[in-house]
């Protein structure tokens, strides 16, 4: 989490040639990348704060009513802003058509199940809630592995750097989401009654 504030701070105030925008000075051009770009950076540093805190039991049992409003607020900050404008970006990723691919569904993926979360909330259906919530948390994690991934990768085996891109373009969010969801299956399976 220090990290994404690190790297969130290079950003204010806004500045268009720092760190990653420095690849992406045909793209910055572009008012509409601009304004995706920094939603999508401004954003997600609150929805990873944040989301880190609604699984905390304490704040649930305790304080549901600041539970129920930061889950709000996650929801409207992912849903309007940090994942539409990460389609948006999907569009201009490095490594071409295969990483621009991963980065749309990773968007579009998240936007699903962050609607279906906030669905089961409205329902009273806490599993299911809870179950959506992870996955959506997964993908918000993203920002975190992809960047450790692609450390590890480099680090260890020294590929060229578009092709360290292309890997964790994909690994950075599925090796999260299979995380999550061998978490789920386990958790279904132990509170299933055995019928034997």
């Amino acid at each position: 989490m220090y990290l994404m504030i690190l790297i969130t701070w290079q950003y204010v105030p806004i500045n268009f040639d720092v760190a990653f925008l420095n690849l992406k000075q045909e793209e910055i051009i572009y008012p509409h990348y601009q304004i995706a770009f920094f939603s999508h950076v401004y954003s997600s540093i609150f929805v990873l704060i944040i989301g880190a805190f609604q699984f905390s039991k304490t704040i649930r049992n305790h304080f549901s009513n600041l539970h129920k409003n930061l889950g709000k607020f996650y929801i409207l900050l992912v849903l309007a802003i940090a994942s539409p404008s990460g389609l948006v970006m999907a569009y201009h990723a490095n490594g071409g058509v295969f990483s621009k691919i991963s980065f749309s569904i990773q968007a579009v993926l998240w936007f699903y199940f962050t609607w279906k979360a906030y669905q089961f909330a409205k329902n009273k259906d806490w599993e299911k809630h809870q179950n959506f919530m992870l996955r959506s948390f997964a993908l918000t994690l993203s920002a975190i592995s992809l960047r450790l991934l692609k450390w590890g990768i480099v680090s260890t085996l020294a590929p060229p750097p578009m092709d360290t891109y292309k890997v964790v373009s994909w690994l950075g969010w599925m090796l999260n989401l299979a995380i999550v969801e061998i978490y789920i299956w386990k958790k279904n399976e132990y509170s299933t009654p055995n019928k034997e």
